[in-house]
Formats: C-alpha cells, structure tokens, sequence
C-alpha cells in the first residue's frame, strides 16, 4: 500500500514519502528534514528545494501542538463536497507548521489561538486515512 490510501480523494499512488501513511496509521506524525540544510517539511517532501538533495530524514513531530489560525470553509475541492461546512486550521508542532481540519462538532466559539491540540488519524469509511485536529483536554 502506498499514498493512494491518503486524503479523501487521492490522485496519486506512489510516492516517496509512502511512510507518511504508515506513520499515520500508527498514530503518529512526521515531517521530513533535509541534510545538510536542516529544513523540515511538512506535508513530508522527498527532495529539499533548497540544496535541491534527496538526502532526507523522518522527524516525529510533537503530538501537542499550538493552533495558530483557523477559517470556516463554506466551499470544497473534488471530493469533500459532502464536508462543509468544516474549519481548516494552522498549528505549530516543533519548528513546523502543519495545515488541516479540525474534527467536526467544534465550532470557531469553541477555538482561539494559542490553545494545545493535538493530531488524531481519521480513517474514513472507504479506508482512506487522513489527519484532524481536536484540543488537548
């Protein structure tokens, strides 16, 4: 199995950060960081844009997070047009920020930046795996 399990809908199969989906499905979270240049990306990216190496690591991200910034998104791309409305956030784990959804009953009431959340996986019911947000209780 590779990154075709990942999202709602996903156009691609293969890809080489395929470990991303693994580490997901364990519950866990991890970026990629590039050697020498030390910069690490999340969504996980094979090749450093920088030094423009493939030399990359796996680096487990902090389960607790900090939220930055969120939006009530009314509208959706391919595949989520069943969602919305649903808010999208930015929180920072480590030294990375990592964008996506938060877990659906919270409202924009229930949030404010700065609060602890953390990651959860999500398994839909087709199989396919995706990542969310909840706060830290």
């Amino acid at each position: 199995m590779g990154f075709e399990r990942f999202g709602r809908l996903s156009f691609t199969s293969q890809a080489k950060t395929n470990a991303f989906v693994d580490y997901l499905e364990q519950g866990d979270l991890y970026a990629t960081r590039g050697s020498p240049c030390n910069i690490t990306f999340f969504p996980p990216r094979a090749d450093c844009y920088s030094c423009l190496g493939s030399d990359m690591e796996w680096v487990k991200l902090n389960p607790r997070g900090e939220l930055i910034s969120f939006t009530r998104s009314y509208f959706a791309p391919t595949g989520f047009e069943e969602d919305v409305p649903y808010i999208l956030a930015v929180a920072q784990f480590n030294d990375t920020k990592v964008f996506g959804r938060f877990k659906k009953g919270f409202t924009e009431k229930d949030l404010s930046g700065g609060m602890a959340v953390k990651v959860e996986p999500v398994t839909f019911p087709d199989g396919q795996i995706s990542y969310q947000f909840e706060p830290v209780s």
